[in-house]
């Protein structure tokens, strides 16, 4: 049996005062790192916008909205490896720590190259897809044709993101988030109002910046590996261990692609209601957006956390762990609240200016004041079972969900309208949050 080692493992016997801190301390740079998302995409969309033709706005926003479709999808690659790391470290386990890094990498540069040699039907099942003019899908195809050789570093960087935070070390991913997002906007600046190189420039400077990143983030992990036990090529090709993380990324992935279908589902069914209705949705689903990138701190928090004390088999340091990121995750969700319910309103007018839209989006808006509450169980306790890898219910919670919403959906909408599709959404968050709960104290009797 290998011998364990416990070198960096995390101390669990600790005061509520440093619990608090060091939900913060991770939560606080993974909340900073998320804002640079949409900050990255309005730059994007005003870069394109000073383009003579409309249609190059409407190429980026199609191609790019395939390519986060596809990193959704394998965003397993995240989060399974925050969560294996993390009870690898807790375990004290420095060989498996290392050696779940090398077989992610390996899993993801795969994946990487099988995006690049299956371009040509991908591409084209994706832009039969989504109907737009032939100009909007000539400049999109051309976007897409560059963008796509950077699928291996992408997808490379979620599992670098997921390994560090795995470590409980929130500050790396920070920096290479501020980084990679940073780079690409000045390289968009370059190569579109200086060089003219239009969507091609846009989807060049993704390129650059993603691999850009992938170094940084291999030297912050070569820093990181000093002191620590190398790990053997026998160690990293356990075909047990390779067993156990292609299930955890297997659940992971279905419960991905039920998740994005709700929120598909809920846009197609938005899209029957009529235009007005359809664009209402769409700004009322920012706010959605907006939410999701607070309360993610704490489920990434929650995820490592857990993760360690079920590696270190610390069934107290698991429960300080989950109580603790609830009390922060209720009191943020409690502060969107009061900002969805005091700027509501102005957020709505600031999104749109089209008067009708904005009529409609204010009458369906009470339904997000409830939203941040309803929601924020679902969001921590996502971060609990990848956390401790507890996959399988996970998954099952979301094809129960699933089921149980679209069944809502057909239900409600008749009879009450898109206030019933709003309803239906309501309650998938509220059933995620209650069918996760319900496992909850078997995973914790699991522990230790």
């Amino acid at each position: 049996m290998r011998e364990r080692k416990r070198v960096s493992a995390p101390e669990f016997d600790i005061t509520a005062r440093e619990w608090h801190g060091r939900v913060w301390r991770l939560a606080a740079p993974i909340i900073l790192s998320n804002l640079t998302v949409p900050l990255l995409g309005a730059v994007d969309t005003a870069v394109i916008g000073q383009l003579p033709e409309p249609y190059f706005l409407g190429a980026v926003a199609v191609a790019a909205l395939i390519f986060t479709f596809i990193y959704w999808g394998f965003g397993f690659l995240r989060m399974g490896t925050t969560g294996l790391t993390a009870q690898a470290w807790g375990a004290g386990d420095n060989g498996e720590t290392l050696a779940i890094l090398a077989r992610s990498l390996l899993i993801a540069a795969a994946l990487g190259l099988t995006i690049i040699i299956l371009q040509r039907p991908i591409g084209a099942v994706a832009f039969s897809l989504l109907e737009a003019s032939a100009e909007v899908e000539a400049n999109g195809e051309a976007y897409f044709s560059i963008r796509v050789w950077s699928a291996p570093a992408a997808l490379g960087n979620y599992v670098v993101l997921g390994w560090f935070l795995g470590l409980q070390n929130a500050k790396i991913p920070l920096a290479l988030q501020l980084f990679l997002n940073g780079l690409n906007i000045v390289l968009d600046l370059i190569f579109v109002l200086v060089l003219g190189w239009q969507v091609e420039g846009v989807a060049l400077a993704t390129v650059i910046a993603e691999y850009a990143g992938l170094a940084l983030g291999v030297l912050f992990v070569l820093y990181r590996l000093k002191g620590m036990r190398a790990v053997s090529v026998v160690q990293i090709f356990n075909i047990a261990h390779f067993k156990r993380m292609f299930a955890v990324n297997r659940d992971i992935f279905i419960r991905t692609l039920c998740l994005v279908f709700c929120f598909g589902y809920f846009t197609a069914e938005s899209a029957k209601l009529g235009d007005v209705v359809l664009a209402a949705n769409a700004v009322l689903m920012n706010f959605i957006a907006f939410l999701s990138y607070g309360l993610d701190g704490f489920a990434h928090a929650a995820e490592a956390l857990v993760g360690g004390a079920a590696g270190a088999g610390h069934r107290e340091g698991f429960r300080r762990a989950v109580i603790t990121a609830a009390i922060w995750a209720n009191i943020v969700a409690a502060g969107f609240v009061l900002v969805f319910w005091l700027s509501g309103i102005g957020i709505i007018n600031v999104l749109t200016t089209v008067p009708s839209v904005r009529e409609a989006a204010a009458q369906y808006l009470p339904w997000l004041y409830a939203a941040p509450i309803i929601s924020v169980w679902a969001y921590l306790l996502d971060g609990v079972f990848l956390g401790t890898t507890r996959t399988v219910e996970l998954r099952n919670a979301m094809i129960f969900s699933t089921i149980t919403y679209v069944g809502a959906v057909q239900i409600a909408l008749p009879i009450f309208g898109n206030h019933g599709l709003w309803l239906a959404l309501t309650g998938l968050m509220i059933i995620r949050g209650v069918s996760l709960g319900v496992y909850v104290p078997r995973v914790m009797r699991g522990i230790g």
